[in-house]
């Protein structure tokens, strides 16, 4: 019976990697030739193949049945490392006064379409990076220990073997590689660092779980940027290249199946609708509003501001994938990981004050307010650098960066503080804000279990519902990439207006 579960577990991934992959495939060819991200097609078709899973009979809620989708969803962590590890080392390189060679001079991408919208570099891209995240996790849970946590534990041995052995042999042929050999040495030593950060980080957690219930990607993320900050010379292997390409929308993928499989089970949960409503509001305000500023007050209507200076200032998961896959230019991919990183030093305040929140049952009013008015102390400050700029790059880079450190407190705190005074239970507004905000590092926190277990279960759905707010925010990014970079500037002022009142008639109706 053994020998069966682990045949078992093999068609499970087969399944797992098919259906995945085809999903990132269909959504890269329905925006081709666009300036759309594929991220927008993601979205609905998670949700609706997740329902009709559940609808047809194939699968209950939570897919359950398909353990290995539900695995790739909860490989967040993995995929921040390796955006918080280029963070760390585009903010040393900021902050030094060296100049870095970044021209990678042995290893250059295939332009060559083998699927409309989608080189055949691209394609290694997303499968490398599909048995990257399930490799990875699997051999975490063996090392530390934890595979009776996970279905299919006793197959992990097998599936992490599989997964890691294949990406490790997996290249291009038709890249033009001048030193193969140092590349593909390149990948496994990013491999065995990212997963040394996983335990290290994992270790930590549990170390001061005593103390404070800080969750594990806080830990990952210092580790992680500390790691870049010490190696800014650091040219990305097949690891690195795959993550930070394709790892972000292969975990939304995941994690939009399995909280679609939620939809209508979710509806029937007493109080949840106020987390969804608030998460939709929420999603257009803090968004919209963001965008607002620099754009009338900061005066930067540009996306090479207005894309990294959101997906940092939100940790927005959305932006953050359209960012690093390169979909709005090569100065927003090249900025979007000093500003994801950038907000992370606040969430010192943020996780440790959540954390102590957890613990308590009720959200610490007193320390939220005076952090909601630092943050808008820095967000002033971020944007009368950006209105000086006048294009240049330092000080627009200083300004965005002062944007996201500063608009992140106040989403988050805000969202938080908001929720609290208008009678919403810890645990849901954990879900609201994290929803609302499109913000990853929440979304994993909540999903590790930090305000309990149904908000760690209840995540992927509310998550993924709000994620319906996307077209507008992915068309609206859109179009400003098709009219050189500039956003419709009424649009943004409409959209910020309703996101406000939709916002204040949540907490109403509370």
């Amino acid at each position: 019976m053994e020998q069966v579960s682990h045949l078992f577990a093999f068609n499970h991934f087969v399944i797992a990697i098919a259906a995945l992959t085809i999903m990132v495939l269909v959504a890269r060819t329905l925006v081709a030739g666009t300036k759309y991200s594929s991220l927008l097609v993601i979205v609905v078709f998670g949700l609706a193949l997740g329902s009709l899973l559940v609808h047809s009979g194939m699968a209950t809620p939570g897919l359950e049945q398909f353990p290995v989708v539900a695995l790739i969803g909860q490989t967040t962590v993995i995929a921040l490392i390796a955006s918080f590890f280029v963070g760390g080392q585009e903010i040393r390189r900021l902050l030094s006064k060296q100049d870095f060679d970044e021209k990678c001079d042995f290893f250059a991408p295939s332009a060559q379409e083998v699927v409309l919208g989608t080189s055949s570099t691209q394609l290694t891209y997303i499968i490398r990076a599909f048995l990257l995240l399930i490799g990875i996790q699997t051999a975490d849970a063996l090392i530390s220990d934890r595979t009776s946590d996970f279905a299919m534990g006793e197959s992990f041995l097998l599936l992490s073997y599989i997964c890691l052995a294949l990406a490790f042999i997996l290249v291009d042929r038709k890249a033009v590689i001048s030193n193969k050999a140092q590349y593909i040495r390149k990948g496994l030593f990013e491999v065995i660092a990212i997963i040394v950060v996983l335990n290290f980080s994992l270790m930590l957690s549990t170390a001061v779980s005593s103390i404070i219930g800080l969750p594990q990607i806080f830990f990952a993320m210092i580790l992680s940027s500390g790691l870049g900050a010490a190696l800014p010379k650091w040219k990305h292997g097949p690891t690195m290249n795959a993550l930070l390409f394709a790892g972000i929308p292969l975990v939304l993928s995941g994690s939009f199946l399995v909280g679609g499989s939620h939809m209508v089970e979710a509806f029937g949960i007493p109080g949840l609708q106020s987390v969804i409503v608030y998460g939709f509001s929420g999603q257009i305000f803090w968004m919209f509003g963001g965008l607002a500023l620099l754009i009338f007050v900061g005066k930067s209507n540009h996306l090479r501001n207005l894309a990294p200076g959101l997906a940092g200032g939100l940790s927005h998961s959305g932006l953050t994938g359209a960012c690093t896959a390169g979909d709005f230019g090569k100065t927003a991919a090249s900025r979007a990981p000093i500003m994801i990183n950038i907000p992370f030093a606040g969430h010192i305040f943020v996780f440790t004050i959540l954390a102590a929140s957890a613990e308590r049952g009720a959200l610490m009013v007193g320390w939220t307010l005076p952090l909601i008015l630092a943050g808008a102390a820095f967000v002033i400050l971020s944007l009368k650098n950006l209105r000086s700029a006048q294009g240049c790059e330092k000080t627009e880079v200083k300004g965005l960066m002062l944007f996201s450190l500063g608009w992140q407190i106040m989403a988050v705190f805000g969202s938080f503080t908001l929720l609290s005074v208008a009678g919403m239970s810890l645990e849901h507004a954990s879900m609201s804000a994290a929803s609302g905000l499109s913000h990853f590092g929440l979304f994993a926190a909540v999903q590790e279990g930090m305000f309990g277990a149904t908000a760690a279960s209840l995540i992927t759905f509310t998550f993924a519902m709000t994620f319906l707010v996307h077209p507008f925010v992915f068309a609206m990014f859109g179009k400003a990439a098709e009219n050189n970079g500039k956003m419709a500037e009424k649009a943004v002022t409409v959209l910020a207006s309703a996101g406000l009142i939709g916002v204040i008639s949540s907490a109403l109706m509370i």
